[in-house]
């Protein structure tokens, strides 16, 4: 059997509802309807925010706050097929929620090393987001991640600018998050026009720039070495990487 959901958070809960309710046995989930011949039943689960309520409700309730968190967390790696461990997860905690944290289950072991792999990621992208200031004074980013860490970074860089104006647009997903004196929150981004920079701005790139060639040593070179350091995947809009 094989479960289709509209990939939403709330669309993952109307799934488990369904499941746990009507005792189905699904053997692969998917975001959308894929292209292979399937021979298997499928059925497509409807979103409903009653029954994502009541799940969710459930999970508080019955869960410990670490439990839920790290299905908040899994739930962000959105560009692996999560959605079975996941199922398994929330079911398990159900049943027993001791058994959450008992590594010996291949499905608590799994949804652990995903974690860790989103952790490692958001600590990664701490260095390597790159702001640029807007005309206004806002700072601006653009990133290009594997996984959706932008309220990670959203929460990072609101410490780390205080009362500074910042956005954090995450290119591919059509999501920013924006920090103003009016409002903070994350918006989705349908089209979005290339913003015009300030005049000090074209400084600072250069300043990048001056830095990372200062500290490299042209007879030392490895570039080997480098892309280990710093993946080509991240380099998109690196200040220093950017005509290089």
């Amino acid at each position: 059997m094989i479960l289709i959901y509209d990939g939403s958070f709330e669309g993952f809960l109307s799934l488990v509802y369904e499941v746990y309710y009507k005792k189905l046995q699904p053997t692969r989930i998917y975001k959308k309807l894929p292209n292979e011949l399937i021979l298997e039943e499928l059925i497509e689960i409807e979103t409903s925010k009653k029954s994502s309520i009541k799940v969710l409700a459930a999970i508080k309730e019955k869960f410990p706050k670490k439990a839920l968190e790290k299905i908040l967390n899994i739930f962000l790696c959105d560009t692996r097929e999560f959605e079975l461990d996941l199922l398994h997860y929330i079911i398990l905690g159900f049943k027993n929620p001791k058994d959450l944290f008992n590594i010996n289950i291949k499905t608590i072991f799994n949804l652990r090393a995903l974690e860790k792999e989103l952790f490692s990621l958001v600590h990664r992208m701490y260095a390597y987001a790159r702001f640029e200031e807007l005309e206004d004074g806002t700072l601006y980013a653009k990133i290009d991640s594997k996984f959706n860490v932008l309220l990670f970074l959203a929460r990072h860089f609101m410490k780390r600018f205080n009362n500074q104006n910042f956005i954090i647009h995450d290119v591919k997903r059509k999501l920013a998050f924006i920090k103003n004196k009016d409002y903070i929150q994350v918006q989705e981004v349908a089209s979005f026009e290339t913003p015009k920079f300030s005049e000090n701005e074209e400084k600072f790139q250069k300043l990048w720039k001056s830095f990372f060639n200062a500290v490299s040593i042209k007879e030392r070179e490895n570039l080997k070495l480098q892309q280990n350091q710093v993946p080509l995947y991240y380099r998109t809009y690196m200040s220093e990487f950017l005509n290089n």
